[in-house]
């Protein structure tokens, strides 16, 4: 299924979902450099976050970009790597265009109504924290791995989530192979969450994506009596008194 759009209208304008759009698409077009492989790959190396590094807690040596690991011996390949501060610009980096754009079209879809209700400071805290706990759940689940983790679907998994629990049965109008079908929210999240399972993606960070959902969840659960209470506040018919 693709999402085409969500019936689920918002009165408050997607500011932040509208920056990180703007965000991940100018580091793509204006910094990643695309004119060979060569370059790409040192400039994703260079920034992005690599499990093996923030194992060791230090940058990878040749050796090791080669070898795996545990090779012994090089010299760091980019000996000013910050490894910690790499987990957050992973999050503004894509492995292409088309991967860019589907990142990008969920967030459009489903960030506006939990940007709404998270309020806008409350929901950049939420993509971050949610990307942050992807990127640590493929650190713990390969940890020896020293390839660079790239892009915005861990952090968008956790929007995700937390459409699930807020918005169960809204609709997704969707484009079921040929025919354009509302489908409630649960079911098409639910077959996304089952596919991470189910389809076998080379080069995909499964567990990124199912742990940034359950934190999207988990996150929307706990505050789910005041999220609902700003919403209801948001949506609540204006009085314009009596009239003749």
């Amino acid at each position: 299924m693709i999402p085409i759009r969500d019936i689920n209208p918002t009165v408050v304008r997607p500011v932040i979902t509208l920056l990180l759009i703007g965000l991940n698409v100018a580091v793509f077009l204006f910094f990643q450099p695309t004119d060979s492989e060569a370059e790409e790959a040192a400039f994703v190396y260079e920034r992005a976050v690599i499990a093996c590094e923030v194992t060791t807690g230090e940058p990878l040596t040749d050796a090791q970009i080669r070898g795996g690991c545990d090779a012994a011996g090089g010299s760091e390949a980019f000996p000013g790597k910050n490894v910690y501060a790499a987990s957050f610009t992973s999050m503004f980096l894509h492995g292409g265009i088309i991967h860019l754009l589907s990142n990008m079209w969920f967030l459009w879809i489903f960030g506006n109504n939990i940007e709404e209700a998270f309020g806008r400071a409350g929901y950049l805290v939420l993509y971050l924290a949610a990307g942050l706990a992807a990127t640590g759940a493929f650190i713990v689940a390969n940890p020896e791995a020293v390839v660079p983790l790239v892009g915005a679907s861990g952090a968008i998994a956790g929007v995700l989530g937390a459409y699930a629990i807020l918005f169960p049965t809204h609709r997704i109008l969707s484009l079921v192979i040929i025919v354009f079908v509302p489908v409630p929210s649960f079911v098409f999240l639910g077959i996304w969450f089952f596919m991470q399972f189910a389809v076998d993606q080379p080069g995909v960070a499964w567990e990124a994506h199912v742990v940034g959902f359950l934190f999207g969840m988990a996150t929307a659960a706990v505050f789910r009596v005041q999220l609902f209470r700003r919403l209801t506040r948001l949506h609540k018919p204006l009085s314009y008194g009596a009239s003749t």
